[in-house]
């Protein structure tokens, strides 16, 4: 895999480099509130920018249907780029057609361009190998060459991660150099104890990760909605909360492979419950009461890991030599039950080891909670891609980046 480096060296000036980004952004009534995946690319954007590049970042964002919808519009993503490089940002308000042209015809080196949402075309997310390329074509009559940089989509077989590198000489940028180097870790080069935390509401978005990781951590601390399936399938009642039944003979295979392989499997021993989800826009009391994890009341909704769970888990991380986490503990955007993800984020912080948080709602949660990032070995920009690599999978977006 060819870096961003070594293009850089070859010369980019007045070249047309396309930089496939990650800008997929949390907006609220068409406001950021959380750039952190913006500030990701930005030393790539920059470097280039710096060595007289003309600069054509595209990205998705959301979920729209394949045409163009101003609620998932990348220009709230395009202005703050240009506010974080101290730069005029242009920003063209389709993905190939006369505004792309112009936008990218019109710039001088040194500049930089922003094209609207990628899945504003139904071609970049198509499963038709023939519409994919064809779109990935008109991409690539915008570009000299190709960096990719936008790790939270690597692992989509979409146009602009997997076609368009083909149609161009492909580099990778800084953060998803970053990244893989960071995975290897996680995979290859593993300083133990090996702590891997897994929260988040379901247990089905896990399971593929947990089969693999049982092979190779040394302790899986599980927390979030996701932790109800499993106290389920040690036969507790879980009131009200989060259950995915159909799931339960896989969670108690992996009950069963955990003790078998020596792995500890830490379930929540108290948690927080309430009569209700909470409501996140108004932060309203939810007057939250602690229970035993197996004497959840009927009709009460486990919301955060209790306090002992936040003692026994930050205990386990306390002496790890690498630590893994993937998903909050809770329903950490009300403040009555932040609690849980709090303390596990200060326990990484607290830890000697090389500490990983593995993007999504974890990376998320570390910024709403005030945490300084730099206090973490790395907070990754892609949840879903970091553990599809730690499951095993080739990721489509790094493969395209291969020579």
């Amino acid at each position: 895999m060819k870096t961003i480096d070594e293009l850089l060296s070859e010369g980019v000036a007045g070249k047309r480099v396309f930089v496939r980004a990650d800008l997929n952004v949390p907006l609220a009534d068409g406001l950021i509130t959380d750039d952190g995946r913006i500030r990701a690319v930005l030393p790539t954007v920059k470097a280039l920018a710096d060595a007289g590049a003309k600069v054509v970042v595209a990205s998705h964002l959301g979920r729209p249907k394949g045409a163009p919808d101003p609620a998932f519009s990348l220009l709230p993503a395009a202005e703050r780029l240009g506010e974080l490089l101290g730069a005029p940002v242009a920003f063209a308000q389709d993905t190939v057609g006369p505004a792309a042209h112009d936008a990218v015809d019109g710039l001088q080196p040194g500049q930089v361009a922003v094209i609207e949402n990628l899945r504003f075309n139904p071609g970049e997310t198509a499963k038709d190998d023939a519409e994919r390329g064809e779109f990935a074509d008109r991409l690539a009559a915008l570009a000299d060459v190709y960096v990719g940089d936008g790790f939270g989509a690597v692992h989509r077989k979409h146009a602009s991660v997997y076609d368009l590198p083909a149609r161009l000489l492909h580099y990778a940028g800084y953060l998803i150099a970053t990244e893989v180097g960071v995975l290897r870790k996680l995979t290859a080069d593993v300083r133990r104890p090996y702590a891997v935390v897994l929260g988040g509401a379901k247990v089905s978005d896990k399971l593929a990760v947990i089969d693999e990781l049982l092979g190779k951590a040394d302790r899986l601390l599980i927390g979030g909605g996701m932790a109800y399936t499993f106290l389920k399938a040690k036969g507790y009642e879980v009131g009200g909360s989060l259950l995915q039944e159909d799931q339960i003979p896989a969670v108690t295979e992996y009950l069963e492979r955990a003790e078998k392989n020596g792995v500890e499997l830490l379930l929540p021993v108290d948690v927080l419950v309430g009569p209700e989800f909470p409501d996140l826009k108004t932060k309203a009391p939810a007057n939250p009461s602690t229970v035993a994890a197996d004497a959840i009341p009927e009709g009460r909704l486990g919301l955060d890991i209790g306090p002992a769970t936040r003692k026994l888990y930050a205990s386990k991380l306390a002496d790890a030599g690498t630590v893994f986490w993937n998903g909050p503990m809770g329903v950490f955007e009300h403040p009555d039950y932040a609690e849980g993800t709090k303390e596990v984020a200060q326990a990484l912080v607290d830890s000697p080891g090389f500490t990983v948080v593995g993007g999504g709602d974890s990376a998320a949660a570390v910024r709403t909670l005030g945490f300084d990032e730099s206090a973490f070995g790395h907070i990754s920009t892609g949840g879903g891609a970091s553990l599809e690599y730690l499951e095993g999978k080739t990721l489509p977006g790094l493969a395209a980046l291969e020579d």
